[in-house]
């Protein structure tokens, strides 16, 4: 491999790696960003299942994990920044409740009739309600949910949420996804949901496989 194939591998695997970082840590928007219902926005609230904690304890974020966040004044401004490859929201708003899952409740993600793939809960991922929210997102659709214009995540439909009540506008999420918001002991805050486009790159154990 010559000198100049090797910097470009060296420069690709670093801006992977970069990509992937902000894939999976909180963004955010401008700091005089107002969400408006005409960009899709719309307040909703986020809670936490009893059914879905039982022995998790809440994990402090590492220090390490904290400064690690590449950023623009602490944060990643997607607005400006092209890392982002597409993957920003658009749509309409849907009034939702987001808590969050682990454990067993991870595995046979229903989206797919057949896979080996499951999230982690360091995944990028969501279940929404089972049944009866006759409106809601498909499988593997990109969400952008947000806690404020200074926390936002970015999430992928990838299950079906058998706790959640049927007919309820209801968004579980990962751990992962949670904690970049809010820390996971938080009962109820108000968030905001809209639907987002695909990205270009990606990351299957953040969001598992890329085809349906």
């Amino acid at each position: 491999m010559s000198v100049h194939n090797s910097m470009a591998h060296s420069s690709h695997a670093r801006q992977a790696i970069n990509t992937r970082r902000y894939y999976s840590r909180a963004h955010s928007l401008r700091d005089d960003y107002s969400f408006d219902d005409k960009e899709g926005w719309h307040t909703v609230n986020a809670t936490s299942l009893g059914y879905k904690q039982e022995a998790e304890e809440p994990e402090k974020r590492s220090a390490a994990k904290a400064a690690s966040k590449l950023s623009l004044g602490g944060t990643v401004s997607h607005a400006i920044n092209e890392v982002w490859n597409g993957l920003k929201g658009k749509g309409s708003s849907q009034t939702v409740k987001i808590t969050w899952y682990t454990g067993h409740d991870l595995l046979n993600p229903s989206c797919w009739s057949d896979t080996k793939w499951a999230p982690t809960d360091d995944s990028m991922a969501c279940a929404l309600t089972l049944e009866g929210w006759t409106t809601q997102p498909k499988c593997f659709s990109f969400l952008e949910v947000c806690n404020g214009p200074k926390k936002c995540v970015f999430v992928r439909v990838v299950d079906s949420c058998a706790g959640c009540a049927a007919g309820s506008k209801h968004v579980d999420l990962t751990k992962g996804a949670f904690s970049e918001l809010a820390d996971e002991s938080v009962g109820i805050l108000n968030v905001q949901m809209r639907i987002a486009t695909e990205p270009t790159s990606w990351f299957e154990d953040l969001w598992g496989p890329k085809s349906s």
